[in-house]
């Protein structure tokens, strides 16, 4: 019997020899030795007897043995030679009993190489075992700023901390997600915590590759992160493999996405030519309609009153603006998840069952739950206010307010006596540091001698009075709304005085025409032309789409109102762009190139600050508590952090 298994085992490597040959690349087993020439290894750590995945041993220590087996491990001696004899007497003991003598490894890089108990590892791998023992010591490399050696030091600190070696992934900071979703805050882990993750780890690679994932270029530890994301980790450790199979089935489309790099399709301006739009009217928008008998049904789901939020408040004027707008033909329906409450999925499903087409959960933290439920019922068309979140069963929407941002920046560079100006700023997430810099652009472009002077009153430490007055600063940036609650003056653009604030000018969303033409893209047909490519779209529009502007106060100088007038009409016919020039940070780095181009997708990911900013971003640990789950979903990275393993906007 072990004869025909070695001669079935020759065969594989024969094989394998004649593929890698064909293709230039070199047949046999790696060596060690040879990968550390032009390595510098900073010391070797004894890792002690280790259960190894065999998927992770793919070469040998030395050169002494490597052509006697093919790059799978398989060998190439002929059948009657010393060595197939010794390799069929080591197939019997894996049948009879099992081989249980550890071998001896070298591991770099999370991959292994045998120093001492090649066959044995070639008959395991032939019998389709997962793991050998062995007593493994670690070549630790020196830390540098490579990718892949940055993402082997997360690794290592994965492992001293769980113990897992049989998981891998292909991009940075995924372990420490992984971590995160399993919600495991004990270190070491302790056994019994390793062998469920493990147990659930080796099922969910099992069906992802049966599904097909072997195909894609993503690893399994990679699809992992999505699929506890969506299903959180103590649903999926109770799922049968059947049930997994269609969870896998169901959420497909994220792989995919994962794959593709989580790109995000931005989306800039409604899926509409610019003169039928200026055309559009009711009687179009009612010829889309699906029936005459059915009235289409829009919900929005807020997490706070409306009353007692400036941002839902807003959000609110844009569904009354929807309903009134099409009155008779839309209807829509408003849920506020109680105050507090953590069963926001619950009400997610009864606004559901109301029979609605279409759900607007307008801020970021809602996204988790809004994804769930998209996945859950696909027939539902679910959108997040967000900005670039990459995910295939849901689209988030979000405004470019840094135009808007530019153009208050310019009334401010142009009206300040001293060169100085405040901006406060809520939240560090993606978009909001693109409207800092938009707005010192703007003020630069009037004033070059202009320096904005930022604070976030989120931060622990914030003090309005104590942070502006020092510097005598007058003119101030603040919040975009007011609430019904509040007699507040001090939003948009105003000036402090002596006998209060005055107002300049404000930023405006008009969340009623984005919400309109949300749903116009989803009765002409364009939402689903886009539902067939695998992509996570993103609708970011701003001034050329109407649902963003700028409303100046007659305390303005008609001359300033005459400029802004002119650079918005600029920027709404695409003649003028508000980042179009060079760009430097407070370090001096320039962030794109000579010519002053700059992508949609740097904008929108911007995480560090104008040359003429004096200011810092805050780490989510210098947040007050109640401001934290904002930039949890959302917060930035900056360079530095990636680097140091610091994340602004995380801990």
């Amino acid at each position: 019997m072990s004869a025909y298994d070695y001669l079935d085992a020759l065969k594989l490597g024969k094989k394998e020899y004649r593929a890698a040959s064909s293709n230039g690349q070199y047949p046999y087993l790696p060596v060690l030795d040879e990968i550390l020439k032009h390595v510098e290894i900073e010391k070797d750590e004894k890792l002690g007897l280790v259960n190894i995945p065999l998927n992770r041993i793919v070469g040998t220590a030395t050169s002494g043995r490597t052509e006697a087996f093919a790059r799978n491990f398989m060998p190439l001696l002929e059948y009657g030679t010393e060595f197939s004899a010794k390799w069929a007497n080591l197939s019997d003991a894996q049948v009879e009993e099992g081989i249980r003598d550890p071998i001896q490894a070298y591991e770099y890089m999370n991959r292994f190489y045998v120093i001492e108990g090649n066959k044995r590892v070639s008959v395991m791998k032939f019998f389709g075992a997962v793991s050998i023992p062995g007593n493994v010591i670690r070549k630790v490399p020196k830390r540098t700023d490579d990718e892949e050696n940055q993402r082997y030091y997360e690794f290592m600190d994965f492992y001293e901390k769980t113990g897992i070696n049989s998981l891998y992934v292909s991009k940075l900071s995924r372990f420490s997600k992984i971590i995160e979703l399993v919600g495991e805050t004990e270190e070491p882990w302790s056994i019994e915590r390793r062998k469920e993750f493990n147990a659930v780890f080796f099922m969910f690679r099992k069906v992802f590759k049966e599904r097909g994932g072997g195909k894609l270029p993503i690893k399994s530890g990679d699809a992992l992160v999505p699929f506890l994301t969506i299903y959180g980790y103590d649903k999926v450790k109770e799922m049968t493999p059947d049930e997994m199979s269609i969870a896998v089935a169901k959420i497909w489309n994220e792989f995919i996405l994962l794959a593709q790099g989580e790109q995000v399709s931005l989306v800039m301006d409604p899926n509409e030519e610019k003169q039928k739009r200026e055309s559009i009217n009711k009687k179009i928008f009612h010829y889309f309609l699906p029936s005459r008998g059915k009235i289409y049904r829009a919900a929005f789901i807020y997490d706070k009153e409306p009353e007692k939020s400036d941002w839902i408040y807003a959000h609110e004027l844009g569904r009354l603006y929807l309903e009134d707008c099409f009155k008779g033909e839309l209807e829509t329906v408003k849920a506020v998840i109680p105050s507090g409450s953590k069963d926001a999925e619950k009400l997610f499903h009864e606004v559901v069952d109301m029979g609605v087409d279409m759900i607007f959960s307008v801020t970021p933290q809602l996204m988790e739950v809004s994804l769930k439920v998209a996945i859950e019922y696909p027939d539902v068309k679910i959108l997040n206010c967000s900005l670039n979140t990459s995910h295939n069963y849901i689209r988030t929407y979000y405004g470019r307010m840094y135009e808007a941002k530019f153009l208050t920046g310019m009334i401010a560079g142009s009206l300040t006596a001293n060169d100085k100006i405040g901006y406060l700023a809520e939240y560090p997430i993606f978009g909001t540091i693109s409207n800092i810099n938009a707005f010192a652009l703007g003020a630069k472009l009037v004033n070059p001698r202009a320096k904005v002077y930022l604070d976030w009153p989120t931060r622990k430490d914030y003090d309005y009075g104590e942070n502006f007055a020092k510097e005598d600063i007058r003119y101030l940036s603040g919040q975009d709304f007011i609430t019904p609650d509040s007699a507040t003056r001090e939003f948009g653009l105003y000036y402090r005085g002596s006998e209060g604030p005055v107002n300049m000018a404000m930023p405006v969303w008009h969340w009623g025409i984005f919400y309109e033409r949300l749903v116009k893209s989803v009765l002409n047909g364009s939402w689903e032309k886009e539902n067939q490519q695998s992509k996570a779209y993103n609708y970011w529009w701003g001034i050329s789409a109407g649902v963003i502007d700028v409303i100046c106060s007659n305390n303005v100088p008609e001359d300033s109102r005459r400029l802004v007038n002119l650079v918005r009409d600029n920027i709404s016919n695409g003649s003028f762009h508000t980042f179009s020039c060079r760009l430097y940070d407070q370090e001096g780095n320039l962030h794109n190139g000579e010519e002053g181009e700059i992508q949609p997708e740097d904008i929108m990911k911007m995480d560090w600050l104008l040359e003429n900013v004096l200011g810092d971003i805050p780490t989510l640990e210098e947040l007050r508590q109640e401001a934290r789950p904002v930039v949890e979903v959302s917060g930035v990275k900056t360079e530095d952090d990636e680097e140091g393993g610091k994340v602004k906007g995380s801990e």
